[in-house]
């Protein structure tokens, strides 16, 4: 077992913190300091979803709360893989220290609507993860983590941006982010609860928990066999959950108009002083910079006193439109502006009708790919492994094959009032077709 003051917390009614959905989160004097300071408080200000609550007006719940529940789930992945002796053997209590508190600070570096503008791929912005130094390295937190927890800074920060190679915490690292981890084990449920929908929380948490533990080689998570159907509803919450919130089309205008107003006005902002902003403040520096020019209307169309967004006139998907799907996706941001822009350009003619560049946005699948879900099922009465996408057609439909692929679309957007205009395009595609070729 690994004996720490969090985890005995777990099973006392004293000192605890109620989040939805009617879970407790177990909060120790030297955890209550840590969720005290300046830094961590500013999540509480920062929503977790960002521009889905224009489409899912319950979605406001903040990267506080979420942070609360990842802290809460990593305490129960220890509480799990404390009786597992490969586990014990390669995780002592500093690591698992170590762990916890990069759990709970695993968001201290995001900033509002970060996963749109991370996703534009930029060469100056930071990774949120990169960004997180800014705030553990700062007085306050840095000397809570060396006085109560006896760690380094430089340790939290470590396994949070860098590539860890010591088996332990490579190990750790997978808690974090992998097939099965607190991070998504939380915001699935989570998301689909205050989005309003099923989806997320189709799965059976506390089953696949008590299923964890170690791989043959002890070096990463793996499940036994009573956690595989747990697993499998899991794979498919996460698809659906980006099929019809993240990836929602309304929820996709939304984040190209804020994508393409940001990269307009990107260079007049100091990056490092917007991104340690709150919300609203970040909102109101956006528009300041904006002017009355044209990024003004997307940015008021998004958080004006009235909600515009674009609409959407086309859509394809690797088994739609398998051509043009992978002559846009995963290509460079600024690629697809001037794209974008040479498309405006091209609809302007045929329709004799003026369209301003900014008015037509090229949605598409960012560059880098989510992650793979590839993980060992341990059956006990054999005592063997087998990996899990060999023995699930769930996973090796939903996993195995690329996911991004199937959840994601390309989708051209509209100002709305070229939208019907252009829907009615008959050579749509070829007009689509003469932008990209313009654009090489």
């Amino acid at each position: 077992m690994i004996e720490l003051p969090e985890i005995a917390a777990l099973r006392c009614s004293r000192g605890i913190l109620r989040i939805p959905p009617e879970l407790d989160v177990p909060v120790t004097p030297r955890v209550k300091r840590l969720i005290d300071t300046a830094a961590f408080r500013r999540l509480a200000r920062i929503s977790q979803l960002g521009l889905v609550g224009l489409v899912y007006p319950a979605a406001n719940h903040t990267r506080f709360e979420h942070s609360l529940g990842v802290y809460r789930m990593a305490l129960l992945f220890l509480d799990r893989l404390g009786e597992d002796s490969q586990f014990v053997a390669l995780v002592e209590p500093h690591d698992a220290e170590r762990f916890l508190v990069t759990a709970l600070l695993h968001d201290l570096g995001h900033w509002p609507f970060c996963h749109p503008l991370e996703d534009m791929g930029l060469d100056n912005l930071p990774s949120h993860e990169q960004f997180a130094k800014h705030f553990i390295l700062e007085r306050e937190i840095a000397q809570l983590l060396e006085r109560d927890w006896q760690l380094d800074p430089v340790e939290i920060v470590s396994m949070l941006s860098e590539k860890l190679l010591d088996p332990t915490g490579k190990l750790l690292q997978s808690l974090l982010s992998g097939p099965i981890d607190v991070d998504k084990m939380d915001y699935l449920m989570r998301d689909s609860l205050h989005a309003g929908v099923p989806y997320g929380r189709n799965f059976d948490q506390s089953r696949l928990i008590q299923s964890l533990c170690l791989n043959q080689q002890g070096t990463k998570l793996a499940i036994s066999d009573k956690g595989k159907t747990a697993a499998e509803m899991m794979v498919f919450a996460r698809y659906v959950m980006f099929s019809e919130v993240y990836w929602h089309h309304a929820v996709r205008s939304a984040t190209a108009m804020l994508q393409r107003a940001f990269f307009l006005i990107q260079e007049t902002l100091d990056h490092k002083w917007l991104f340690c902003l709150t919300e609203r403040p970040m909102i109101e520096a956006m528009q300041d910079a904006a002017g009355q020019g044209p990024v003004a209307g997307l940015l008021s169309g998004l958080f004006g006193s009235h909600r515009i967004l674009y609409k959407r006139v086309a859509q394809f998907s690797l088994f739609e439109e398998p051509d043009l799907y992978r002559a846009l996706a995963r290509k460079p941001y600024p690629w697809l502006v001037r794209c974008a822009t040479n498309f405006a350009e091209i609809a302007s003619r045929s329709l004799a009708k003026p369209i301003a560049p900014e008015e037509v946005l090229f949605d598409a699948p960012p560059p880098e790919l989510e992650v793979e879900f590839q993980m060992d099922v341990h059956f006990g009465k054999e005592d063997c492994y087998r990996p899990l996408g060999e023995i699930s057609p769930v996973v090796s439909t939903l996993a195995r094959e690329q996911f991004d692929d199937y959840v994601k679309r390309v989708r051209i957007f509209v100002h709305p009032q070229h939208a019907e205009l252009l829907r009615q395009k008959e050579d749509m595609t070829s007009l689509l077709s003469e932008a990209i070729a313009i654009t090489g």
